[in-house]
């Protein structure tokens, strides 16, 4: 299930380039002159490894369940 970056929440567990992480923290910025807020998405998979993304808040990330 996809879900828009800006609804994710902490503690949820999304897919990234195949691999399942846990989004530790989120932050949405203001609009920029492209028109779109982005947000800055901290996740860590299981065995501690960290990745941070920034994405426009509509792209759709996809959820595990």
């Amino acid at each position: 299930m996809k879900k828009p970056a800006k609804e994710l929440k902490k503690g949820e567990k999304i897919k990234i380039a195949g691999k399942a992480y846990a989004v530790r923290e989120i932050e949405l910025s203001d609009i920029g002159k492209h028109g779109k807020r982005k947000c800055r998405i901290v996740a860590e998979s299981e065995n501690k490894e960290k990745i941070v993304i920034i994405r426009p808040e509509d792209y759709p990330i996809e959820k595990i369940d």
